[in-house]
């Protein structure tokens, strides 16, 4: 076996848990639908970041065997295909099942020969009004430039047997901006409720459109390209940063293809025109798929008023004697709070920013931002900050991946308003998650701040698990406002006590205390470490773990996605164990637990163990002091590390088998949020 589990199939393991949520049956079935959806959308992604980069590395003729973890390039790129068209065959099977089970709940999706008579009218207006004017449709032939096609766009590429026996063919490019599913008019006295696809309402009035043409056969059949989406800098030191990233993603459209996608039914004639008008090769990924792409849009699938087939509703709660009104500061003065969103309320961190904009005694806030809520009212705080007096201080990265047009929108806009600016640090990712204001109390400058696992984003705060620690102390915040002093300053190094920063000192920092444990392992001490993150791929720390292990040190690990690391093999890896929960939330805190002979040296961070996080970005691990936080934190880890209803156990083959044990059910979500409930009825 080899000593590491390749990163990319890895995540394409992590993928087929996403896909599991779809097939299982205890999940509601609108519930099922997204998680289909979120699988799409996952490997849209995967194809635009790591399948491009491994197609550059063998298109460039390297093999990079020991950076993929001893496979080739190219075997890599025929594995991933390998592992792909049998997944999606799998999703493809599942969306069948989930359109049968829709039927037996009365919810009918109907194609173009599907349309009752009492639809018509209604789809031949909407059709008019909304598709007509946003459809594109490009005649194909020698006399026009092929179209450049869109990633992530849906075509349809239509095929016409004209009456004289000639060929004719056309692009049609589907409206992204509206919601592909169409919810039909309900029939009086029929229960049933009908949906129709955009793609199938534009099947249905494909005679409309093309009624120039004297055809005596039409069709028409899917096809997705997905664009290399690597940021292409120029070297222009004349341009500003904020300049050279607006205009690497505005090029990102023009990147090239990296897969193609199409309907398996599609005429053979029809698939060759177009793949050699793309220049798709074989060094590209080419998926024979089925009668409808891009099923990410599921993501949207319309809840239909049926409350019975989404999740229940948990509504996130207020956090135990943290009011809404009054001063949250005065009580962050008193005592560190532990926010755990989205069981706890996201408004206690919008609640600091705008007590923070409006409190007299503020001098100072400095904020870093990764990624943004479309409609942020972070970035609302922060701007009224400034009209308020305050001076406001944002380090805002402008390559977070996929969001770096709306982190260059907010950028412009806050700078517009007087916020000071600082776009991050050359060759580093700002990843961390902080906040340090000052405020003027008794002619002292006291701090406050918080420190988040997570974005600083309404939006996922709703979807996403995440650690925010809300704190007064003087040793960390000092600390903190030395990350904003690096960021302002990049050539000054500064010394932190406390907390643990890379890309100098977090690396070391976690290897120190590593070592510490099999010091004592081998002192025939008890040792022990859990811990959780999103995903654990760095090498040399998988090495670290090996000996760690292969020392006595009893190591559990809650991994969401991509697990180089190859747990329970004797003699190198044998007291590791590793699972991996994937529920109606994404997880998303990393946490680092250290025994430490009873005293649980405890850190919340932004970072994974990857080499990236470690050695390429500004990362921040912070300690957790408080004890009755400390005891907080563990307590929803050990919840965590109990799941036995939505934890699958990740072995040497990563197999993706639900852990089993004699324990009574623990679905670890659902049950921390039952702790936090029973913590303000306490």
């Amino acid at each position: 076996m080899s000593k590491y589990y390749n990163r990319e199939l890895s995540w394409l393991r992590f993928n087929a848990r996403v896909l599991q949520e779809a097939s299982d049956k205890n999940v509601p079935l609108i519930e099922r639908l997204r998680f289909l959806g979120i699988f799409s959308n996952n490997l849209d992604e995967f194809f635009k970041v790591r399948y491009a980069t491994i197609q550059r590395i063998q298109r460039a003729g390297k093999n990079a065997t020991k950076s993929l973890g001893g496979i080739s390039a190219e075997d890599l790129l025929q594995e991933i295909n390998k592992m792909v068209i049998v997944d999606q065959a799998h999703s493809f099977s599942v969306l069948a099942e989930l359109e049968q089970e829709l039927k037996k709940e009365k919810i009918s999706l109907v194609d173009e020969t599907e349309v009752l008579p009492d639809h018509e009218d209604f789809i031949r207006n909407y059709f008019n009004e909304k598709i007509s004017p946003a459809i594109g449709t490009i005649m194909i032939n020698d006399e026009v430039d092929f179209p450049h096609l869109r990633d992530g766009y849906g075509y349809l590429a239509v095929r016409m047997l004209m009456t004289d026996k000639s060929i004719r063919y056309a692009l049609i490019e589907k409206p992204k901006y509206l919601n592909r599913f169409v919810v039909l008019p309900q029939i009086e006295g029929d229960e049933r409720q009908f949906i129709i696809l955009i793609d199938d309402l534009i099947r249905h009035r494909m005679h409309y459109i093309f009624n120039i043409f004297d055809y005596k056969e039409i069709e028409a059949h899917m096809i997705k390209v997905t664009l290399d989406a690597e940021l292409d800098m120029e070297l222009d030191l004349k341009k500003s940063l904020l300049e050279k990233i607006r205009r690497s993603v505005h090029d990102r459209k023009d990147g090239d293809p990296v897969r193609f996608v199409y309907d398996r039914h599609i005429h053979e004639d029809t698939l060759h025109l177009i793949m050699k008008k793309l220049q798709i090769d074989n060094h590209d990924s080419i998926i024979p798929g089925g009668r409808y792409h891009n099923r990410r849009d599921y993501l949207k699938f319309p809840s239909l008023g049926r409350t019975d087939l989404l999740y229940e509703k948990l509504p996130a709660l207020p956090i135990k004697e943290v009011k809404i009104k009054g001063s949250l500061l005065e009580r962050i003065a008193r005592k560190d709070i532990l926010q755990y969103t989205p069981y706890h309320t996201f408004a206690n961190t919008i609640k600091f920013l705008r007590e923070a904009a409006l409190d007299p005694q503020v001098r100072t806030i400095k904020i870093t931002i990764y990624r943004l809520a479309e409609v942020s009212q972070i970035a609302g705080s922060l701007i009224n900050a400034v009209k308020n007096g305050k001076k406001v201080t944002v380090s805002i990265e402008l390559q977070a991946r996929f969001d770096e047009q709306a982190n260059i929108n907010y950028a412009e806009l806050m700078q517009e308003e007087g916020v000071d600016m600082i776009f991050g640090v050359p060759g580093l990712k700002v990843h961390c998650k902080a906040c340090c204001i000052t405020r003027e109390e008794d002619g002292k400058i006291v701090r406050y701040g918080f420190i988040s696992t997570g974005n600083f984003n309404e939006s996922t705060a709703g979807i996403y698990t995440d650690y925010t620690l809300f704190t007064a102390n003087r040793k960390i915040l000092k600390e903190v406002e030395r990350v904003f002093e690096f960021f302002e300053v990049n050539y000054r190094q500064h010394r932190y006590k406390h907390l643990l920063v890379s890309p100098n000192y977090l690396r070391n920092g976690i290897e120190r205390l590593v070592r510490r444990e099999i010091a004592f392992a081998k002192a025939g001490k008890f040792a022990k470490m859990r811990m959780k993150v999103n995903s654990f791929s760095d090498f040399r720390m998988i090495d670290l773990f090996y000996e760690a292990s292969n020392a006595g040190v009893q190591i559990e690990l809650i991994v969401r996605g991509i697990c180089c690391l190859v747990p329970g093999v004797k003699g190198m890896s044998e007291n590791i164990k590793v699972i991996s929960i994937i529920d109606r939330f994404l997880e998303h805190p990393r946490v680092y637990r250290f025994y430490n002979q009873g005293q649980n040296d405890l850190y919340i961070s932004s970072a994974d163990f990857m080499g990236r996080n470690l050695d390429s970005r500004v990362e921040i691990a912070c300690p957790i002091y408080d004890e009755d936080i400390k005891a907080e934190i563990i307590a929803t880890m050990d919840i965590c590390w109990s799941d036995n209803v939505k934890a699958r156990e990740i072995c040497g083959d990563q197999l993706n088998n639900y852990v089993v044990n004699d324990e009574p059910p623990v679905r670890s979500q659902y049950a921390t949020y039952e702790f936090y409930k029973n913590q303000i009825t306490r």
